[in-house]
């Protein structure tokens, strides 16, 4: 849906058609694990520094809510976060309801985590996220004993009552979630006995590392996690790595674009996030990992992507879940690769900030491309991109991913509705710019 209004300027994308790629970037902190951080050093006893915190405004609403909740934080200032833990049980009752934006990580995970406080909550959102499903998390937190309304479709608001007791369960999970599996294992946090978390397949893992980090006990096999009630978590120095959802915009861009080079420095390579550059090796890209190394129990490395002829593939269905958010892009990559790629198994897409399987069919439809959209996936044929108008529907990554698609089309590439690519990039701009992106933002008055 369209966030414009008659009475708000529409930002929107125009990117010149051609250009290439090249230069040294390091794309903003990775948003997932800001907001772990702001979350987990929040209930942590003692003091918690964050270094390379993303000032996206997806974020900064989970910091402002936990201030609201009567935690001091100061920053963010150059991403330098700096927290004042109050433990598990130190939390105050907000004087309003906390709104927490566009962003979907925030509503779902701080569920699980405000079901075990003693006071009620009200967590709002934007008409975006007002619309996302939340029963994926409101049904087995009500399981574990947790109070919780909301709208009759199953979204926000959602009310939390306060002073529930919480008890532990064992989940199955029927769709792979990072969302609804943190939201139970927050809510753990504060349940009588053991809470587990089985998914059917790997996604990230952030918040298991972070947990281990701060000293509380994970146990882990496989795709199952477990944590007990009752334990603490202690303040620590964490520094979060550039975001691979973001470096993705620019490792497609300079697949794509003949004659780039470009060097994309400190990007996260969590095991669970890493599905992008294996689709994207599959389809035959030019990409080498570099200075591989450990900084605060996450992985990190440099990453040299050079321009290469792409291919179109069968997207194997294990790799779904570990590049679900870098598939607006990789479906940019799809478009300019020879021959036919099929996804299938990525229904979660229909439920993100837009439906993004139709969103970006109908976009690469109007630009030109053979773009057939299934019930939990899409079929494109690679061809020729032209110029033309498509509409973001208010989706970051879908601003984002047709920015890069003018690198190789025939024409300029206009997008509307994208003032919410500051949610996870702010700058987006600036720095595509840089590297050698034609792009502009400009305001333009609708209705």
């Amino acid at each position: 849906m369209t966030t414009s209004t008659a009475d708000t300027p529409d930002l929107r994308f125009r990117v010149m058609a051609g250009g290439q790629l090249a230069g040294r970037l390091r794309v903003p902190g990775d948003k997932s694990i800001s907001h772990r951080s702001v979350m987990l050093g929040s209930l942590a006893a003692g003091h918690t520094e964050v270094s390379g915190f993303l000032e996206g405004e997806d974020s900064l609403a989970t910091l402002a809510a936990f201030r609201a909740m009567g935690v001091q934080i100061s920053g963010p200032d150059a991403g330098k976060v700096h927290i004042k833990g109050v433990g598990l049980h130190g939390l105050q009752a907000p004087a309003a309801a906390l709104n927490l934006g566009n962003s979907g990580t925030s509503m779902r995970l701080m569920s699980g985590l405000l079901a075990g406080q003693a006071f009620s909550t009200t967590l709002t959102g934007d008409v975006s996220l007002s619309s996302r499903p939340m029963q994926r998390v409101v049904g087995p937190l009500t399981t574990m004993g947790a109070q919780i309304e909301a709208s009759t479709a199953g979204t926000a608001p959602l009310v939390i009552h306060g002073a529930a007791t919480l008890i532990g369960i064992d989940y199955d999970m029927p769709v792979a979630s990072a969302q609804v599996k943190s939201c139970l294992l927050l809510a753990g946090l504060y349940a009588r006995g053991q809470t587990c978390v089985s998914e059917p397949a790997t996604t990230r893992d952030h918040t298991e590392r972070m947990l281990a980090g701060m000293g509380y006990p994970v146990q882990r096999s496989g795709n199952r996690v477990c944590i007990e009630g009752g334990h603490s978590l202690r303040g620590i120095a964490i520094d979060i790595p550039a975001d691979i959802s973001s470096a993705a915009f620019f490792l497609v861009g300079a697949s794509l674009a003949p004659g780039s080079e470009l060097l994309l420095a400190h990007v996260g390579m969590n095991p669970t996030r890493t599905g992008i550059i294996d689709i994207l090796r599959r389809m035959g890209a030019d990409i080498h990992v570099m200075n591989e190394r450990d900084v605060g129990g996450e992985p990190v490395a440099d990453l040299r992507v050079q321009s290469a002829p792409l291919h179109g593939i069968d997207i194997p269905p294990q790799l779904v879940p570990l590049a679900i958010d870098e598939f607006p892009v990789i479906f940019i990559a799809a478009a300019c690769a020879q021959g036919r790629t099929v996804l299938s198994g990525a229904g979660e897409l229909r439920v993100k900030e837009s439906d993004r399987i139709q969103v970006m069919a109908d976009g690469l439809q109007t630009l030109g491309i053979a773009a057939q959209p299934t019930p939990d996936g899409l079929i494109i044929d690679g061809g020729v991109i032209g110029g033309g108008r498509v509409d973001s529907h208010g989706d970051h990554r879908i601003a984002m991913a047709f920015s890069i698609a003018a690198l190789r089309a025939q024409g300029e590439i206009e997008i509307s509705n994208c003032a919410n690519v500051n949610t996870s990039f702010p700058g987006f701009v600036e720095l595509a710019s840089q590297a050698g992106l034609k792009i502009t933002a400009t305001r333009e008055q609708v209705g």
